[in-house]
């Protein structure tokens, strides 16, 4: 068995070379900032970028790969004016995005603040479906989160809400992040099976779409995302080997967000798929 597995690569130097530096490190996917992930500046790809990714990736058997919303954007502001630059920017994504086949818009839902959790769902759910129809093909992934402050989406339920008040539900999906999750309280590393079983209950297996792999620096339910190298934290080794294995989660994109440079992802990409041939 072989996994679909990449890491975060830095987009300032092309689309066509992350394809090319996914390769070099053995993957076969890989994560991107759309633009600055702390601020939003832009520099938009050439055609002839994004077209040499896309033959790339054609000719390398690549699984989808997956353009990450900036940290900045806040779906759910009670600002107006910062969720309508929010809508704006991830509009523009989506709509650069349909030019790659298969990808995918990875953002996170948003910190209601004082709003409460329900008008945060609201206002979330408003916001993907006016980025939705600024696009034809690009499916958004809805991020699982730890539940630091005021984060939404730290329960199943939530993200299963939210996607309830989206219209288009053909394109919109979920990313679980193995330290999110974790550190929202579910068991993940000890029972993975269960876990994902009560995921298919309440969101569907259907709407899975992809994987952020990372180990976490915290205990179960610590609420506070911190992410570490695969094996040297609370989800072990075997634990996040039993994820990985999962029958639906194997054939999905993998993507590690580990504090690595690209020497470590190549490293945990081999120990990775080591690990699952030997089983």
């Amino acid at each position: 068995m072989k996994l679909n597995l990449g890491c975060h690569l830095s987009v300032s130097k092309g689309y066509e070379h992350m394809g090319k530096e996914a390769l070099s490190i053995g993957a076969n996917t890989f994560q991107f900032f759309t633009r600055n992930p702390r601020g939003g500046s832009f520099k938009p790809p050439t055609d002839e970028d994004i077209f040499a990714l896309v033959e790339l990736m054609k000719n390398h058997n690549f699984a989808p790969i997956i353009a990450h919303a900036p940290y900045t954007f806040n779906p759910c502001a009670a600002d107006e004016g910062i969720r309508d630059y929010t809508k704006r920017v991830m509009a523009e994504d989506v709509s650069l995005l349909d030019k790659i086949p298969n990808a995918l818009y990875n953002f996170h839902p948003g910190c209601h603040v004082s709003q409460g959790v329900d008008i945060g769902i609201e206002k979330t759910a408003d916001t993907v479906n006016t980025i939705l129809e600024q696009s034809k093909k690009t499916t958004v992934l809805i991020e699982t989160m730890a539940g630091k402050g005021t984060e939404i989406g730290k329960t199943f339920e939530e993200i299963q809400r939210i996607i309830e008040k989206v219209e288009n539900k053909a394109r919109v999906g979920v990313c679980l992040d193995t330290c999110h999750v974790h550190d929202g309280g579910y068991n993940i590393s000890q029972d993975a099976y269960g876990v994902l079983e009560e995921f298919d209950k309440i969101i569907g297996f259907d709407r899975l779409k992809a994987i952020h792999l990372n180990d976490s620096k915290n205990v179960l339910g610590a609420h506070k995302d911190r992410h570490e190298k695969i094996g040297d934290g609370s989800l072990t080794i075997d634990g996040i080997i039993e994820i990985i294995t999962h029958p639906v989660v194997k054939k999905l994109p993998i993507c590690l967000e580990t504090p690595n440079d690209i020497d470590g992802y190549a490293k945990e990409i081999k120990l990775l798929q080591e690990a699952v041939a030997n089983r």
